[in-house]
Protein backbone atom coordinates (compact mmCIF):
# COMPACT_ATOMS: atom_id res chain seq x y z
CA UNK A 1 0.00 0.00 0.00
CA UNK A 2 1.37 3.43 -0.85
CA UNK A 3 2.79 5.39 2.09
CA UNK A 4 0.60 8.22 3.26
CA UNK A 5 2.25 11.63 3.25
CA UNK A 6 2.60 13.78 6.32
CA UNK A 7 0.43 16.89 6.31
CA UNK A 8 -1.81 17.57 9.34
CA UNK A 9 -3.50 14.31 10.18
CA UNK A 10 -5.94 13.70 12.92
CA UNK A 11 -5.48 11.70 15.94
CA UNK A 12 -7.90 11.46 18.74
CA UNK A 13 -9.01 7.86 19.29
CA UNK A 14 -11.68 6.04 21.18
CA UNK A 15 -10.64 2.59 22.40
CA UNK A 16 -12.77 -0.42 23.12
CA UNK A 17 -11.66 -3.45 25.04
CA UNK A 18 -13.50 -6.54 23.84
CA UNK A 19 -13.17 -10.23 24.69
CA UNK A 20 -10.19 -11.90 22.98
CA UNK A 21 -10.68 -12.13 19.23
CA UNK A 22 -8.65 -14.23 16.81
CA UNK A 23 -6.62 -11.69 14.84
CA UNK A 24 -6.51 -13.96 11.82
CA UNK A 25 -10.27 -13.89 11.44
CA UNK A 26 -11.52 -10.62 9.94
CA UNK A 27 -15.18 -10.17 10.64
CA UNK A 28 -17.54 -7.32 11.36
CA UNK A 29 -18.03 -6.61 15.05
CA UNK A 30 -21.70 -5.75 15.30
CA UNK A 31 -22.70 -5.19 18.93
CA UNK A 32 -20.10 -5.83 21.65
CA UNK A 33 -21.44 -6.29 25.20
CA UNK A 34 -19.02 -3.70 26.53
CA UNK A 35 -16.86 -0.95 25.07
CA UNK A 36 -13.78 0.43 26.84
CA UNK A 37 -12.90 3.92 25.67
CA UNK A 38 -9.10 4.13 25.63
CA UNK A 39 -7.92 7.59 26.62
CA UNK A 40 -4.57 8.49 28.24
CA UNK A 41 -2.92 8.94 31.62
CA UNK A 42 -4.50 10.65 34.67
CA UNK A 43 -4.00 14.42 34.64
CA UNK A 44 -4.54 14.74 30.89
CA UNK A 45 -7.41 15.94 28.70
CA UNK A 46 -8.09 12.59 26.99
CA UNK A 47 -9.18 10.98 30.26
CA UNK A 48 -11.38 13.93 31.28
CA UNK A 49 -12.99 13.94 27.83
CA UNK A 50 -13.46 10.17 27.88
CA UNK A 51 -15.04 10.19 31.34
CA UNK A 52 -17.61 12.70 30.07
CA UNK A 53 -18.26 10.81 26.83
CA UNK A 54 -18.59 7.29 28.24
CA UNK A 55 -21.93 7.78 30.07
CA UNK A 56 -23.36 9.62 27.06
CA UNK A 57 -22.58 6.67 24.79
CA UNK A 58 -23.80 4.18 27.39
CA UNK A 59 -27.23 5.84 27.47
CA UNK A 60 -27.59 6.08 23.71
CA UNK A 61 -26.14 2.73 22.67
CA UNK A 62 -27.50 0.69 25.58
CA UNK A 63 -24.01 -0.76 25.88
CA UNK A 64 -21.72 -0.35 28.89
CA UNK A 65 -19.03 2.14 27.88
CA UNK A 66 -16.16 2.91 30.26
CA UNK A 67 -13.28 5.39 29.94
CA UNK A 68 -10.00 3.58 30.52
CA UNK A 69 -6.64 5.18 31.30
CA UNK A 70 -3.78 4.23 28.93
CA UNK A 71 -0.37 5.69 28.16
CA UNK A 72 -1.93 7.67 25.34
CA UNK A 73 -2.10 7.88 21.55
CA UNK A 74 0.79 5.54 20.70
CA UNK A 75 -0.42 2.74 22.96
CA UNK A 76 -3.98 3.26 21.70
CA UNK A 77 -2.88 2.69 18.09
CA UNK A 78 -1.13 -0.54 19.10
CA UNK A 79 -4.10 -1.81 21.10
CA UNK A 80 -6.43 -1.09 18.20
CA UNK A 81 -4.24 -2.97 15.73
CA UNK A 82 -4.18 -6.01 18.04
CA UNK A 83 -7.98 -5.86 18.33
CA UNK A 84 -7.57 -5.50 22.07
CA UNK A 85 -9.76 -2.44 21.65
CA UNK A 86 -12.08 -1.28 18.92
CA UNK A 87 -12.34 2.44 19.75
CA UNK A 88 -9.65 4.91 20.82
CA UNK A 89 -8.50 8.53 21.01
CA UNK A 90 -5.50 9.31 18.83
CA UNK A 91 -3.38 12.23 17.73
CA UNK A 92 -2.56 12.75 14.09
CA UNK A 93 1.18 12.79 14.67
CA UNK A 94 1.70 9.40 16.37
CA UNK A 95 -1.11 7.89 14.27
CA UNK A 96 0.60 8.96 11.05
CA UNK A 97 3.87 7.46 12.27
CA UNK A 98 2.01 4.22 13.01
CA UNK A 99 0.28 4.19 9.62
CA UNK A 100 3.60 4.66 7.80
CA UNK A 101 5.62 2.41 10.10
CA UNK A 102 8.04 5.22 10.97
CA UNK A 103 9.60 6.48 14.20
CA UNK A 104 8.09 4.62 17.20
CA UNK A 105 6.48 2.01 14.91
CA UNK A 106 9.94 0.79 13.80
CA UNK A 107 8.82 -0.57 10.44
CA UNK A 108 5.49 -2.06 11.51
CA UNK A 109 2.50 -0.47 9.77
CA UNK A 110 -0.63 -0.01 11.86
CA UNK A 111 -3.48 0.24 9.35
CA UNK A 112 -6.62 -0.95 11.12
CA UNK A 113 -7.61 2.52 12.35
CA UNK A 114 -10.44 4.47 10.72
CA UNK A 115 -11.29 8.04 11.72
CA UNK A 116 -14.83 8.62 12.99
CA UNK A 117 -15.05 12.16 14.44
CA UNK A 118 -12.81 15.14 15.27
CA UNK A 119 -11.82 15.94 18.83
CA UNK A 120 -9.66 19.07 19.18
CA UNK A 121 -6.28 20.55 18.36
CA UNK A 122 -3.35 19.49 20.53
CA UNK A 123 -1.29 22.59 21.24
CA UNK A 124 2.32 22.31 22.37
CA UNK A 125 2.81 24.17 25.66
CA UNK A 126 6.20 24.94 27.17
CA UNK A 127 6.49 26.04 30.80
CA UNK A 128 9.34 26.62 33.23
CA UNK A 129 9.53 27.16 37.00
CA UNK A 130 9.33 30.84 37.86
CA UNK A 131 12.53 30.70 39.89
CA UNK A 132 14.52 30.22 36.67
CA UNK A 133 13.21 33.42 35.04
CA UNK A 134 13.59 31.91 31.56
CA UNK A 135 12.79 34.18 28.61
CA UNK A 136 12.99 31.86 25.60
CA UNK A 137 12.95 28.19 24.70
CA UNK A 138 16.73 28.33 24.26
CA UNK A 139 16.92 28.63 28.06
CA UNK A 140 15.64 25.03 28.32
CA UNK A 141 19.18 23.77 27.55
CA UNK A 142 20.23 21.36 30.29
CA UNK A 143 16.95 21.72 32.21
CA UNK A 144 15.00 18.78 33.61
CA UNK A 145 11.77 18.84 31.57
CA UNK A 146 8.65 16.70 32.10
CA UNK A 147 7.53 15.23 28.79
CA UNK A 148 4.47 13.13 29.70
CA UNK A 149 4.00 9.35 29.28
CA UNK A 150 6.15 7.71 26.59
CA UNK A 151 3.03 6.21 25.02
CA UNK A 152 1.30 9.57 24.53
CA UNK A 153 1.59 12.40 22.00
CA UNK A 154 3.96 14.38 24.22
CA UNK A 155 6.15 11.32 24.69
CA UNK A 156 6.29 10.76 20.94
CA UNK A 157 7.12 14.34 19.98
CA UNK A 158 8.70 16.45 22.74
CA UNK A 159 12.22 15.09 22.37
CA UNK A 160 11.91 15.27 18.57
CA UNK A 161 10.94 18.95 18.84
CA UNK A 162 13.88 19.76 21.10
CA UNK A 163 16.28 17.91 18.76
CA UNK A 164 14.93 19.77 15.74
CA UNK A 165 15.57 23.08 17.52
CA UNK A 166 19.02 22.04 18.73
CA UNK A 167 18.04 22.39 22.41
CA UNK A 168 19.56 19.63 24.61
CA UNK A 169 16.90 19.51 27.33
CA UNK A 170 16.81 16.55 29.74
CA UNK A 171 13.35 15.09 29.15
CA UNK A 172 11.79 12.84 31.79
CA UNK A 173 8.67 10.78 31.16
CA UNK A 174 5.80 9.69 33.39
CA UNK A 175 2.14 10.29 34.20
CA UNK A 176 1.25 13.96 34.05
CA UNK A 177 -0.13 14.21 37.56
CA UNK A 178 3.20 12.87 38.91
CA UNK A 179 5.26 15.19 36.71
CA UNK A 180 3.18 18.17 37.85
CA UNK A 181 3.92 17.34 41.48
CA UNK A 182 7.64 17.03 40.69
CA UNK A 183 7.63 20.44 39.04
CA UNK A 184 5.89 22.02 42.02
CA UNK A 185 8.48 20.43 44.34
CA UNK A 186 11.39 21.59 42.12
CA UNK A 187 12.37 18.07 41.17
CA UNK A 188 11.75 19.22 37.59
CA UNK A 189 12.58 22.59 36.05
CA UNK A 190 9.79 22.73 33.50
CA UNK A 191 7.46 20.81 31.22
CA UNK A 192 6.70 20.45 27.52
CA UNK A 193 3.18 19.17 26.89
CA UNK A 194 1.37 18.38 23.66
CA UNK A 195 -2.19 18.45 25.03
CA UNK A 196 -5.48 20.26 24.78
CA UNK A 197 -5.75 23.61 26.55
CA UNK A 198 -6.51 24.35 29.28
CA UNK A 199 -4.52 21.39 30.55
CA UNK A 200 -5.56 20.67 34.17
CA UNK A 201 -2.01 20.01 35.43
CA UNK A 202 -0.65 23.26 33.98
CA UNK A 203 -3.75 25.22 34.99
CA UNK A 204 -3.21 24.23 38.62
CA UNK A 205 0.49 25.12 38.56
CA UNK A 206 -0.33 28.43 36.87
CA UNK A 207 -3.01 29.26 39.44
CA UNK A 208 -0.42 28.63 42.16
CA UNK A 209 1.96 31.03 40.34
CA UNK A 210 4.64 28.35 40.05
CA UNK A 211 5.28 28.45 36.28
CA UNK A 212 5.84 30.82 33.36
CA UNK A 213 4.69 30.01 29.82
CA UNK A 214 7.49 30.26 27.25
CA UNK A 215 6.42 30.76 23.63
CA UNK A 216 8.12 29.53 20.49
CA UNK A 217 9.58 32.28 18.31
CA UNK A 218 8.23 32.71 14.75
CA UNK A 219 11.58 31.40 13.48
CA UNK A 220 11.33 28.28 15.66
CA UNK A 221 7.78 27.60 14.47
CA UNK A 222 8.85 27.93 10.82
CA UNK A 223 11.84 25.63 11.40
CA UNK A 224 9.70 22.94 13.06
CA UNK A 225 7.10 23.00 10.27
CA UNK A 226 9.84 22.38 7.71
CA UNK A 227 11.32 19.48 9.67
CA UNK A 228 8.14 17.81 11.05
CA UNK A 229 5.58 18.10 8.26
CA UNK A 230 2.50 16.95 10.18
CA UNK A 231 2.84 19.90 12.56
CA UNK A 232 0.55 22.86 11.91
CA UNK A 233 0.39 26.40 13.37
CA UNK A 234 -1.69 26.70 16.53
CA UNK A 235 -2.46 29.22 19.26
CA UNK A 236 -3.88 29.27 22.76
CA UNK A 237 -6.24 32.18 23.35
CA UNK A 238 -5.52 34.81 25.96
CA UNK A 239 -7.30 34.01 29.21
CA UNK A 240 -7.15 30.23 28.73
CA UNK A 241 -4.71 30.23 31.64
CA UNK A 242 -4.59 32.80 34.45
CA UNK A 243 -1.26 34.25 33.37
CA UNK A 244 -1.90 34.38 29.61
CA UNK A 245 -2.80 37.99 28.92
CA UNK A 246 -2.27 37.63 25.16
CA UNK A 247 -2.55 34.81 22.64
CA UNK A 248 0.16 32.17 22.95
CA UNK A 249 1.60 31.23 19.52
CA UNK A 250 2.64 27.61 19.17
CA UNK A 251 2.41 24.46 17.03
CA UNK A 252 -0.27 21.78 17.05
CA UNK A 253 -1.39 18.28 16.03
CA UNK A 254 -5.10 17.47 15.68
CA UNK A 255 -6.85 14.74 17.66
CA UNK A 256 -9.51 12.34 16.45
CA UNK A 257 -11.59 9.44 17.62
CA UNK A 258 -10.96 6.28 15.65
CA UNK A 259 -12.56 2.87 15.34
CA UNK A 260 -11.21 -0.46 14.17
CA UNK A 261 -12.06 -0.99 10.50
CA UNK A 262 -14.09 -4.10 11.41
CA UNK A 263 -16.46 -2.33 13.79
CA UNK A 264 -19.92 -2.36 12.22
CA UNK A 265 -21.04 0.57 10.10
CA UNK A 266 -24.33 0.92 11.96
CA UNK A 267 -22.66 1.07 15.39
CA UNK A 268 -20.10 3.64 14.25
CA UNK A 269 -22.86 5.73 12.67
CA UNK A 270 -24.74 5.74 15.99
CA UNK A 271 -21.57 6.67 17.91
CA UNK A 272 -20.86 9.64 15.64
CA UNK A 273 -24.49 10.80 15.71
CA UNK A 274 -24.60 10.58 19.51
CA UNK A 275 -21.39 12.55 19.96
CA UNK A 276 -22.54 15.53 17.91
CA UNK A 277 -26.05 15.52 19.38
CA UNK A 278 -24.54 15.74 22.88
CA UNK A 279 -21.64 18.09 22.18
CA UNK A 280 -22.92 20.74 24.60
CA UNK A 281 -22.69 18.23 27.45
CA UNK A 282 -19.09 17.46 26.49
CA UNK A 283 -18.20 21.17 26.51
CA UNK A 284 -19.38 21.38 30.11
CA UNK A 285 -16.80 18.74 31.01
CA UNK A 286 -13.94 20.41 29.11
CA UNK A 287 -13.90 23.46 26.78
CA UNK A 288 -11.77 21.66 24.15
CA UNK A 289 -14.99 19.91 23.09
CA UNK A 290 -16.06 23.18 21.45
CA UNK A 291 -13.92 21.95 18.55
CA UNK A 292 -15.82 18.65 18.34
CA UNK A 293 -18.10 19.72 15.49
CA UNK A 294 -18.84 17.98 12.16
CA UNK A 295 -17.09 20.57 9.97
CA UNK A 296 -13.76 19.86 11.66
CA UNK A 297 -13.66 16.44 10.04
CA UNK A 298 -11.90 18.30 7.24
CA UNK A 299 -8.83 18.48 9.51
CA UNK A 300 -8.27 14.82 8.63
CA UNK A 301 -6.58 14.87 5.25
CA UNK A 302 -4.63 11.61 5.44
CA UNK A 303 -6.25 8.76 7.34
CA UNK A 304 -9.23 6.88 5.89
CA UNK A 305 -12.69 7.48 7.29
CA UNK A 306 -14.85 4.62 8.62
CA UNK A 307 -17.81 3.92 6.28
CA UNK A 308 -20.27 4.33 9.16
CA UNK A 309 -18.88 7.80 9.87
CA UNK A 310 -18.84 8.70 6.17
CA UNK A 311 -22.56 7.88 6.00
CA UNK A 312 -23.26 10.42 8.77
CA UNK A 313 -21.25 13.24 7.16
CA UNK A 314 -22.84 12.67 3.76
CA UNK A 315 -26.32 12.75 5.29
CA UNK A 316 -25.48 16.11 6.88
CA UNK A 317 -23.92 17.51 3.71
CA UNK A 318 -20.49 17.82 5.33
CA UNK A 319 -17.61 17.85 2.87
CA UNK A 320 -14.98 15.18 3.50
CA UNK A 321 -11.42 15.55 2.08
CA UNK A 322 -10.90 13.25 -0.89
CA UNK A 323 -7.80 11.73 0.73
CA UNK A 324 -9.97 10.44 3.61
CA UNK A 325 -12.06 8.38 1.17
CA UNK A 326 -9.17 6.21 0.02
CA UNK A 327 -9.86 3.14 2.16
CA UNK A 328 -13.38 3.35 3.57
CA UNK A 329 -13.86 -0.37 3.63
Amino acid sequence: MKQVGAWGLASVLLISALPAINVAVAQEVVSPPRIALATASPGGVYLVYGQALAPILSRALQIEVTAEATQGAVQNVILLEKRQTMLAFINIGPALQGWNGSDWAKGTRYRSMRVIFPLYDTAFQFVVHKRLAAKSLDNFTGLRIGGGPRGGTSGAYVEQVFRALGIPALVRHGAWDNLGSQLAERELDGAAAAVGAPFPVLAQLDAQQIIDFIALSPEQIASLRKQILEITPSAIAAGTYRSLTKDYPTIGLYNFAVAHKDLSDDLVYQIVKTVFENQAELVKAHPVAEETVPKNIDRNTLLPLHPGALRYYREKGIAVPAAALGATN
